[in-house]
């Protein structure tokens, strides 16, 4: 995707120092750290959530990767809900 963002000349002068510095370029520096600042903010959020929060949120990932044309029964569910009783 290509997105155009308008950058003040200090903060690109910047920038293309540090790319000579970290040997690449300009675009990719940008993308390296837009990359790390979204992962820290993920494991800020993470960090600031109760265990209830981080449970539920678990329990959104895997109903999202439970495949939704494999069905059981109703008596199927009781069944296996008897057992654990």
């Amino acid at each position: 995707m290509r997105k155009n963002i308008d950058i003040d000349e200090t903060t690109l002068t910047k920038l293309k120092v540090l790319s000579v510095f970290e040997d690449m370029s300009v675009k990719s520096l940008m993308e390296k750290a837009i990359r790390f600042f979204v992962a820290h903010k993920e494991s800020e959020k993470l960090n600031s959530m109760t265990d209830e929060e981080k449970e539920d949120l678990g329990l959104l990932l895997l109903m999202q990767q439970a495949d939704r044309t494999n069905t059981v029964s109703e008596s199927e569910v009781m069944e296996a809900l008897n057992k654990i009783q």
